[in-house]
C-alpha cells in the first residue's frame, strides 16, 4: 500500500490514523484491525460488520 494513501486513511470509528501490517491495517486509537483483500482495505464501521 502506498504511504501517501495510508496518510489519508483513518479509522471509521474513532478517526485516528492507521498502521500497516502484512495484510491488515491497525488503528492507533481503538486498536481495531481491518483486513486488506486484494489490495483494498475493508474499512467498515463496527455497526456495519
Amino acid at each position: 500500500m502506498d504511504d501517501e494513501l495510508l496518510k489519508l486513511l483513518a479509522c471509521p470509528d474513532c478517526r485516528k490514523s492507521l498502521k500497516l501490517f502484512k495484510d491488515s491495517l491497525k488503528c492507533t486509537g481503538c486498536n481495531r484491525v481491518f483486513k486488506i483483500k486484494e489490495g483494498i482495505p475493508l474499512l467498515l464501521p463496527k455497526s456495519k460488520q
